[in-house]
């Protein structure tokens, strides 16, 4: 669900209150030493977010160690979504596990609920309907559990997703148009220049006539906004996909 783009940031928060840390490893391991989060906000590289990805799994190995298991599933929903093809399903199960645990282990906390619903989103929206509505119900619970501990949480990202969730879940399984695009103009207000958000609501918005130009305004500034060096990666993609949306528009 490439909703989740918004929470992808580089920032290191502590582990939630009460939860264990894992055990330092041994000096001699030759991933003691590695800071994963260097390695992650350069992610750009691949390899990179992989090797970073497998510090985050190592730590988090033991089930007691929250910050390194939502970060493990943030790094594996990007690698899930914008990594090589071929591994991108075993990395968005990977996700969804790390992302269970971390909201088993942090429950008032917003990041293990959120990078739960991250990857289960995303496998839902590539699996079968069987699939899709396997996930809705617990993918929903966990973005309104985000809102509940947070709202606005990561420039809105839990009420982005939620909106996108009611865009993409058929009417009979709950899904609703009204409801998807008034969580995404939530969701602007926490960040109005967030390219996700602004591509997103495009997106809905782009089917109506009476809302088209709205949708192309949005799309436009996507294009032309400038690439922030945290989430180059992330707006490079948005850039391309606003690019590629527009020119569909434009025909209509």
């Amino acid at each position: 669900m490439l909703a989740f783009y918004l929470a992808l940031t580089t920032s290191t928060l502590a582990a939630a209150p009460g939860v264990l840390a894992a055990p330092s490893p041994q000096a001699s391991d030759p991933w003691a030493t590695a800071d994963p989060d260097a390695l992650y906000s350069q992610r750009a590289d691949i390899v990179k977010a992989k090797q970073a990805a497998e510090v985050w799994a190592r730590r988090s190995a033991d089930g007691k160690n929250y910050d390194a298991a939502w970060k493990l599933a943030r790094a594996c929903y990007y690698l899930g979504t914008l990594g090589p093809k071929d591994e991108q399903d075993y990395q968005l199960d990977r996700g969804v596990t790390a992302g269970q645990q971390a909201a088993t282990l942090g429950p008032k906390t917003p990041e293990g609920h959120f990078w739960y619903a991250a990857n289960m989103g995303e496998k839902a929206q590539r699996g079968s309907m069987f699939t899709g509505l396997k996930f809705k119900g617990t993918i929903k619970a966990e973005l309104e559990s985000v809102i509940a501990i947070q709202a606005g949480w990561q420039d809105g990202s839990a009420e982005s997703a939620l909106g996108e969730w009611y865009l993409k879940v058929p009417g009979f399984a709950g899904g609703d148009h009204d409801k998807g695009v008034a969580l995404l103009r939530k969701a602007l207000t926490y960040n109005p220049e967030s390219s996700h958000v602004r591509y997103s609501l495009a997106e809905a918005l782009g089917d109506d006539s009476k809302t088209r130009p709205e949708a192309k305004a949005l799309l436009q500034q996507v294009i032309d906004a400038p690439i922030d060096p945290n989430w180059a990666v992330e707006d490079q993609s948005y850039k391309q996909k606003s690019k590629d949306l527009l020119a569909q528009l434009n025909k209509k």
